[in-house]
């Protein structure tokens, strides 16, 4: 039988690759292309936006949520209407 491929990935690979991008000049510009990098970078701020908004609200609930009740009563099973 073979030996098996050993992973020999480096802690290097499991960190964030950055990329370079380099522009190519053209007349006249691509303006679909232009509008659609646009876009997508306008929804993936977006939802980095929300992403921290939704997390920094759990932060503040979740000390609230162990406190008790103090305003309303509340006691018994009693209804209001």
């Amino acid at each position: 039988m073979g030996k098996r491929k050993r992973n020999n990935k480096s802690p290097r690979d499991k960190r964030e690759r950055r990329l370079v991008v380099r522009g190519i000049r053209r007349d006249p510009p691509d303006l679909n292309k232009l509008g659609r990098a646009l876009l997508s970078l306008a929804q993936a701020e977006a939802e980095r936006q929300a992403q921290e908004q939704h997390n920094a609200g759990q932060e503040v609930d979740q000390p609230n949520a162990q406190e008790p009740d103090t305003q309303g009563g509340g006691t018994g099973g009693e209804q209001r209407e």
